[in-house]
């Protein structure tokens, strides 16, 4: 089987229980699928390896309903445990080439670039997709390069053949510009995730991207 093609990044959450004000995973995701979320990443870093299975079976069964792609942030190990359609790493994360050689030939690898060399190289690896990061100035990482700006996104977009998902600092007020500068998506984290109401949050941040 080969890879799909038509994956929708357009309104990409990324989660974060540590933003979502008491309210499980399962909920926040539920509620913005239901305002417009086309993709979700399942991102986990203190939960323990059986935790983070679980709560990714539970999710997968919800967004496989709506055919939506759950990807796993950094854990093959739980991707391949669960099904997932992919997962995402970082520049320090498993190889592409590792990943690969592990995951089913269908499944989606996704790789964070901090700069053009970077999406290149990621290209090169047959990655799927490349995530921008940071556009602009973030709270919700600590540990992520300068950030790239609309220029970045502008200058990866030209170089590469794959789709561009932005990521970092983006909400209602950027949104559009950073579809404008070439990204096939916005990927949101706090801007859904610690909204009042994630629907409507995803549901303002889909409108603004047309």
């Amino acid at each position: 089987m080969s890879r799909p093609s038509t994956v929708d990044y357009t309104l990409y959450l990324v989660t974060d229980r540590s933003l979502s004000r008491g309210r499980s995973t399962l909920e926040v995701v539920r509620s913005a699928v239901s305002g417009g979320v086309t993709c979700v990443q399942l991102r986990e870093k203190e939960a323990s390896t059986r935790t983070f299975i679980e709560e990714a079976r539970a999710i997968k069964v919800l967004l496989d309903d709506k055919g939506i792609p759950l990807i796993i942030n950094d854990r093959v190990d739980v991707a391949l445990a669960v099904g997932a359609a992919g997962v995402h790493l970082g520049q320090s994360d498993m190889h592409i080439r590792d990943a690969r050689r592990l995951l089913p030939p269908e499944a989606l690898i996704g790789i964070s670039a901090e700069s053009l060399e970077d999406a290149l190289a990621a290209e090169r690896g047959g990655a799927d997709y490349i995530g921008v990061s940071p556009v602009f100035a973030t709270p919700t990482k600590t540990d992520t390069a300068l950030p790239l700006g609309l220029d970045g996104v502008r200058k990866i977009r030209s170089a590469v053949g794959i789709p561009v998902v932005g990521i970092g600092g983006i909400g209602l007020a950027n949104a559009a510009e950073v579809m404008m500068a070439g990204a096939d998506g916005i990927a949101v984290v706090s801007a859904i995730v610690a909204a009042d109401d994630p629907q409507k949050a995803a549901k303002a941040l889909k409108k603004k991207i047309g």
